[in-house]
């Protein structure tokens, strides 16, 4: 692949340059750690939440990083049809 279907593709994904972390922190504005952790049910939402060990479990954990992106772009995508 070279460098220009690269870029081509990147510029159809709505993540590419979004930062997990302002994801996360993003969500928790929008929604708070209880209802995060019922949305997304796992521990580092639910038991003494923070963004650096949120951060930590999802960087390891594919599955979870992948709700947190999915929640992140169907948050987004209702604001912006309001």
């Amino acid at each position: 692949m070279d460098k220009l279907q690269s870029n081509n593709n990147q510029e159809n994904n709505p993540l590419h340059g979004v930062k997990l972390a302002d994801m996360l922190v993003y969500l928790v504005e929008e929604y708070g750690w209880d209802a995060l952790g019922v949305k997304i049910k796992i521990r580092c939402f639910n038991l003494d939440p923070s963004i650096k060990s949120s951060l930590t479990f999802l960087r390891k954990t594919p599955w979870a990083r992948t709700k947190v992106e999915q929640l992140y772009l169907e948050s987004i995508q209702e604001n912006k049809d309001l």
